[in-house]
């Protein structure tokens, strides 16, 4: 399949405004708050969206009927990875989880009076979401089918009963698009429906904040319970019963957008290793002109190219309309370990630097390492990708027979 590298003047322009407006505007307020998100609170993303919105880069992946640029999924990828030179970065351009993946979904499926009631409002910066689909064991997590919180059928409406936790930025979020089953069994394959869940709906409560590596994300990973939460007919986010294939709308482009945004992170990382390695000088040389300095060096540019056109190959799938299981699984896997290879190579070259707080790598590492968990944990991913493999070989076989 060919793939054609280049991107449109005007993305490539996009890009580079974006990669000023985040070392300029954004990096100093990463810097001053350490990269812990709640330190800054409301007013600093108020600040930072403010900002971006001036500099014409805020939400470059919602349509123009939206506010934003309308990218494809490739040339959001040039244009996320800038965002991503700082962990607020994503934040400031209204791009960050789990608001970007939302709207992407609402863009998709919403009917047009819910595109109005929701997702004008989080494309404009003007709100913020959660998509409460995880649970606590044994209930959905690496495997959504074991999805136990259930959704039956009152008069006007649903009740939701259920308990979810890590559920990202819930705290704060003006809607949850809850995930709740209406029909079947936990470990069935179907019989789920989403939920379109506003925060003042009594029936449910954010029960604490789970403390975490990482810090970065707004609004924290909360637990949350929905106690006979009742809402409208119209609150049901697609059709009954659907959620299931609705969220693979979500799933694959959520996966590579956050590739995309991490890259930007371990660019960052390698570049604050490298000026160390060209200014520091011992045992009588520079230490970049070390070999095992080298051979680090040399490997993080490997990961972070190998990365960038894996992520590239999945978002052409996504683009041409293909399910992109495969390729953003590969894509995923890949990226999420090598991600975690350079902030880790960096650290090391960069030696008690890299351990303190003087630079910001120990908490890039602290943020990167948990992306190996989720959207699918690396273990879940290589199973479903051999599992691809071998059933296609058996495919192959049977026809040939």
């Amino acid at each position: 399949m060919a793939v054609d590298l280049d991107h449109d003047p005007l993305v490539v322009d996009l890009a580079h405004r974006t990669a000023e407006f985040v070392r300029t505007v954004v990096v100093p307020e990463e810097e001053r708050y350490g990269g812990v998100s709640a330190v800054g609170g409301e007013p600093m993303r108020l600040r930072l969206q403010a900002a971006a919105r001036d500099a014409g880069v805020f939400a470059p992946h919602v349509g123009t009927e939206w506010g934003g640029h309308g990218l494809d999924m490739r040339d959001r990828a040039l244009v996320f990875e800038e965002a991503g030179w700082s962990l607020f970065g994503p934040l400031a351009l209204n791009i960050a989880a789990p608001d970007e993946g939302n709207m992407h979904m609402l863009e998709a499926i919403a009917s047009p009076g819910q595109k109005e009631r929701y997702l004008r409002p989080l494309a404009a910066g003007e709100s913020r979401s959660c998509f409460a689909m995880t649970e606590p064991a044994p209930g959905a997590g690496s495997d959504p089918a074991a999805l136990t919180t259930r959704a039956v059928k009152v008069p006007g409406g649903w009740r939701i009963d259920g308990h979810k936790w890590f559920i990202t930025g819930a705290d704060g979020a003006a809607f949850a698009i809850c995930m709740a089953r209406t029909s079947g069994q936990p470990g069935d394959r179907g019989g789920a429906t989403m939920f379109l869940v506003d925060a003042e709906n009594p029936g449910m409560k954010i029960i604490r904040h789970i403390e975490t590596l990482d810090e970065a994300l707004f609004g924290g990973h909360c637990e949350v319970v929905f106690d006979e939460c009742v809402v409208p007919d119209d609150a049901v986010l697609g059709e009954v019963d659907e959620g299931f294939r609705y969220a693979q709308v979500r799933l694959g482009p959520a996966r590579m957008t956050h590739c995309m945004r991490w890259l930007g992170i371990a660019r960052r990382a390698q570049r604050i290793a490298v000026e160390r390695a060209a200014e520091r000088r011992l045992f009588g040389s520079r230490l970049g002109e070390l070999g095992m300095v080298q051979a680090m060096i040399a490997d993080s540019e490997i990961d972070i190219a190998a990365s960038r056109g894996l992520i590239l190959r999945a978002c052409v799938d996504l683009d041409r309309g293909g399910s992109g299981a495969q390729s953003t699984a590969i894509a995923k896997t890949f990226t999420a370990e090598a991600v975690w290879r350079v902030v880790d190579r960096s650290l090391q070259i960069c030696g008690s630097l890299g351990v303190s707080g003087d630079v910001l790598l120990g908490r890039f590492l602290r943020e990167v390492r948990p992306f190996r968990v989720y959207d699918g944990p690396s273990e879940t991913h290589r199973w479903a990708i051999a599992k691809r493999v071998v059933g296609q070989q058996v495919r192959t076989m049977k026809e040939d027979a």
